[in-house]
């Protein structure tokens, strides 16, 4: 029986393409570097900042000038993440409606820890029962080293958690937790990349994740 749903946060609880396009090319426009399409930077993100970047930057962009860019994102994101963010349709409901069941929540996700915490805070107050973002130390996922964290905090074995995420690393992420993944269709990545990648289920609204769940009970 299902206790325990994890959740990854950018492309599968909030839609935060448009920060991130937007915070990511203010820093490009810093270092004097082409900026990015919002298409190009919905590929790029899913594996944290230091990836975002990397992949945004021109080829050939030496450690040094690299790793200054990716200071200036982390900063400059964190006081820029809550302009165009929002929450998907039907998230905030299925939120209420696991908590009503008694179901644990979490989330686990790539960004930045600071601003993981401050987007959780403004738009699910205590929706929310654990938040972990990258964390210094914390592999990133697809290592399973966050979500088996937030297990521990809830107690929970691998056959009462499920993750819910939006792109291939999030099911590779199950899978390195021993976790059954549910992919949704809303995010940055499509169907053909969550089939490859081997979720065990695909949605295409968050109703149907409560559906998962009937009479009340996990």
């Amino acid at each position: 029986m299902i206790k325990t749903v994890i959740f990854d946060m950018d492309g599968t609880v909030l839609d935060t393409l448009g920060d991130l396009c937007d915070s990511m090319n203010a820093v490009l426009s810093e270092f004097s570097m082409p900026a990015r399409t919002a298409d190009e930077i919905r590929s790029f993100v899913g594996n944290g900042i230091p990836k975002l970047v990397k992949r945004a930057v021109p080829g050939g962009t030496d450690e040094k000038t690299l790793a200054a860019c990716v200071d200036r994102m982390i900063e400059y994101y964190r006081g820029h993440c809550e302009i165009k963010t929002r929450p998907y349709g039907g998230i905030v409901p299925l939120l209420e409606t696991l908590r009503e069941r008694g179901v644990d929540t979490a989330v686990v996700t790539n960004k930045d820890d600071a601003a993981a915490r401050a987007l959780s805070g403004k738009f699910f107050g205590d929706l929310f029962d654990f938040v972990s973002g990258a964390l210094p130390g914390q592999p990133l996922k697809p290592a399973p080293d966050a979500v088996l964290r937030a297990m521990r905090y809830f107690g929970a074995s691998a056959g009462e958690c499920i993750y819910i995420g939006d792109s291939d690393v999030d099911v590779m992420t199950a899978k390195n937790a021993g976790l059954a993944s549910v992919g949704v269709l809303w995010g940055f990545r499509d169907r053909k990349t969550l089939e490859d990648a081997g979720a065990d289920v695909i949605v295409s609204s968050p109703e149907e994740i409560a559906a998962l769940f009937p009479d009340r009970r996990i």
